[in-house]
């Protein structure tokens, strides 16, 4: 299921087109999104005399919390509430729940004791928080963290920047997160996805409606299956009719890389594979991947065999619907020549991973060339992980992974190509894309050697049964992520490798 993801001020935008265009009350949006939380918290602590402890500020957020917990006590909880901040500063909203409190006799504290509780709601900060979290504040995330209970945040956990997950000085760590509407942005991306816990979407009356035309930049898949992702197959089919994939990759020290790739690319449902590697490969390739044609060729060839062996890579780009390379090829002169080669003389799809992205950081010409014939139209997919990435766009990892965000964004205006930026949450981008792609599948054990390798194979698969660029990424990120999950039920995440991830290809497509 496609899920949006939003900043701070876009989902304000929203909240607010919900009021004052659509109609609904702040209070009655405010009433709903406790009864939501509430549902959530009883589900996971169902026990109603556990003692419950909310901390709220004066802002909305705040009001969210004081509503939570008189409905908490109306379901039998035993319910403290206290307020951090000037009560007199309270939004209009928040200052109705004080007085609602009041009328049930429920009493606010202004700090918090020393005292057990089975459950804290933390409802201190929203969204909407940008400032380091200092004195009174700081004290009472300090306070919610010592408390030896379930932690259920209000929409964020205060102290998290909802627009680029920064820890904001100190933050709540929560056992759950019940977000209304969208998910945030924050709420993604690390480190602050570990202060998060269980993040539950819930929709409490802002939703797709609400954007009047103002749709997010930013999205994400969830609990898709591979058949609702992948083109479909025709019963009358062939092996030519589900594509063909040339898979340039290995050297003399590096063979898996083309065995994962070729096997990687057959999982995604390709009729045929073509693997371009050298001949030292030949006897081992053929063992793990007999399904594969091969095409190899010396580096220490003479010019006669250089003349052959290039009429069949001419043949072999006549042949294919699409063209990775990269793998684990190297950066030596036969590495430069078969990427040349790939750029100057086929207009197939393109994806450019691994040594051919490091031979593209180091050659400008190259880069150049790249560049020109994605802006003529051919298709062309980067995949780099954060090294990569750094080398081709001038930047260190530091610089990229604070503008996750942003950088892989204008490579891609750059290169006139689709960009894949691996890292623990993987970004998909297009030149002139309206919404980007950050993926939430995948787990650490993911880690390890060969898991690129299988991603670019699947990837290539995909461009082989004619998806477009952006489309076949997307679909390859979400299910190369969805199958290292599994692999880590099967192997665990310490003993995964990428051949584990290959094996599970196809469970996640059924």
């Amino acid at each position: 299921m496609k899920q949006y993801l939003v900043t701070a001020s876009r989902m304000k935008h929203y909240d607010a087109n919900t009021i004052e265009k659509i109609g609904i009350p702040a209070l009655v949006l405010m009433e709903r999104a406790a009864l939501v939380t509430v549902e959530e918290i009883q589900r996971v602590c169902p026990v109603k005399q556990n003692k419950v402890l909310v901390v709220a500020g004066c802002g909305n957020n705040g009001g969210d919390g004081l509503a939570i917990g008189r409905l908490l006590m109306l379901q039998g909880y035993r319910v403290e509430i206290v307020m951090i901040g000037d009560r007199t500063k309270c939004s209009r909203e928040t200052s109705v729940q004080m007085e609602i409190l009041s009328k049930y006799g429920m009493s606010v504290k202004d700090a918090i004791e020393n005292d057990e509780y089975d459950i804290v709601v933390d409802a201190l900060f929203g969204i909407g928080l940008s400032r380091e979290v200092t004195g009174i504040y700081a004290e009472a995330i300090a306070g919610i963290n010592r408390i030896n209970g379930f932690v259920c945040s209000v929409d964020i956990p205060s102290g998290v920047c909802a627009d680029d997950g920064r820890i904001l000085g100190c933050a709540v760590k929560a056992d759950m997160t019940v977000t209304y509407g969208f998910y945030k942005l924050g709420q993604i991306l690390y480190e602050a996805a570990s202060y998060c816990g269980n993040v539950v979407c819930r929709e409490m009356g802002i939703n797709e409606h609400s954007f009047l035309g103002d749709v997010p930049h930013w999205y994400t898949l969830r609990d898709e299956s591979g058949k609702t992702l992948l083109p479909a197959r025709k019963a009358e089919g062939n092996k030519g009719t589900f594509g063909k994939v040339l898979v340039i990759a290995g050297s003399s020290h590096a063979c898996g890389a083309a065995v994962l790739s070729a096997r990687s690319a057959f999982r995604m449902g390709v009729g045929m594979v073509k693997t371009v590697t050298v001949t030292e490969n030949r006897d081992v390739f053929l063992q793990a991947v007999p399904e594969s044609m091969l095409l190899t060729y010396g580096e220490t060839a003479d010019r006669y065999e250089q003349e052959q062996f290039e009429a069949s890579l001419q043949e072999a780009f006549s042949w294919a619907d699409a063209i990775l390379i990269g793998p684990g090829i190297g950066t030596g002169r036969w590495a430069h020549y078969l990427l040349e080669k790939c750029l100057s003389e086929s207009v197939l799809p393109l994806l450019i991973d691994a040594d051919g992205l490091n031979l593209l950081a180091d050659e400008p010409k190259l880069q150049e060339l790249a560049a020109d014939v994605g802006r003529g139209g051919r298709t062309i997919v980067l995949t780099p992980h954060m090294g990569e990435f750094a080398r081709l766009y001038g930047c260190s990892i530091s610089q990229i992974k604070e503008n996750l965000l942003q950088y892989p964004l204008e490579l891609a205006e750059r290169m006139h190509a689709v960009v894949v930026c691996k890292d623990a949450r993987t970004v998909v981008t297009a030149p002139g894309a309206g919404e980007h792609y950050l993926n939430t599948t995948g787990n650490d054990g993911m880690a390890t050697a060969g898991s690129g390798d299988v991603l670019a194979g699947m990837i290539a698969g995909l461009l082989a049964r004619n998806m477009d660029g952006m489309e076949a990424a997307v679909c390859g990120v979400y299910l190369h992520g969805a199958a290292g999950d599994l692999a880590a039920q099967k192997v665990t995440k310490h003993s995964m490798m990428a051949s584990d991830i290959v094996e599970q290809i196809s469970r996640v497509i059924e």
